[in-house]
């Protein structure tokens, strides 16, 4: 998601943190989620953003409305791209997998009652594939076994719309592409969460004239996450630790105000 926050602001000053001491989010409790993203949006409101990109479907999924009701910094959540995947799939079959606690969340629920009525839905929780992302493994053959394992029963079920509901899973698409065939398409929401973060800094009068600088912090092994970023991401990123107790398992993309 970042990539594309990038292209579509290429003068906006980022602040990306990742809470790598507290995976996996997957697994934590709404009332867990809520209390944690209130301590991490504290200490970005500090450093006197103009907007919180939520880059996490779990987080928005389970803390979105609370975050926008306690805060008055604007919040764009990041919610699985149901409709479209539904509005395009020609045999009316779509699969998205996603954490276990997105698959299991209202938000998810209530996305596919709204925008999928007439469509089947195989909605799979993934446990630990985002792990491996996280670690950098991305070639592994645990990344193997994990996909073969989860979208075998999207090919039973003859999904030719394959959502991505985790923020990790992109840098997956080519090998999801790969495992399932040809014959699919794959829909994330980097794009339109990117759209909808200029709209609404356009709508503000709020861009930036200049800058384009990227400041990334993790709660984990500083090296390690700066060897894995610069994998995932293609370019040289250094990261530098912080401490924050009780942070969110997840990652926030910033802006800064000009």
């Amino acid at each position: 998601m970042l990539i594309e926050l990038h292209k579509f602001l290429p003068k906006e000053d980022f602040i990306f943190i990742a809470d790598q001491a507290h995976v996996p989010y997957g697994e934590k409790t709404q009332s867990q989620l809520c209390q944690l993203s209130q301590n991490i949006s504290d200490f970005l409101i500090k450093k006197d953003v103009k907007l919180i990109v939520v880059a996490c479907n779990t987080a928005t999924c389970h803390t979105i409305d609370f975050l926008r009701k306690k805060f008055k910094v604007p919040f764009v959540g990041t919610v699985p791209a149901i409709k479209p995947a539904a509005e395009q799939s020609v045999k009316k079959c779509i699969g998205v997998i996603s954490t276990p606690a997105t698959s299991e969340s209202n938000y998810l629920s209530d996305l596919i009652t709204d925008y999928a009525q007439g469509v089947k839905v195989i909605n799979i929780g993934c446990n630990g594939l985002e792990n491996v992302v996280e670690k950098g493994d991305i070639n592994s053959e645990e990344v193997e076994s994990l996909l073969k394992k989860y979208l075998e029963p999207l090919k039973r079920a003859g999904a030719d719309a394959i959502v991505l509901g985790c923020t990790h899973y992109p840098f997956l698409k080519t090998k999801i592409e790969t495992n399932f065939g040809p014959n699919v398409k794959i829909f994330d929401s980097g794009k339109a969460i990117a759209k909808r973060t200029l709209s609404l800094l356009e709508n503000s009068s709020s861009l930036n004239d200049s800058g384009g600088k990227s400041y990334y912090f993790t709660t984990g092994d500083d090296k390690d996450f700066s060897r894995v970023a610069s994998i995932l991401m293609e370019k040289n990123i250094s990261a530098e630790h912080i401490s924050l107790q009780l942070i969110l398992s997840t990652n926030f993309a910033i802006y800064k105000r000009p």
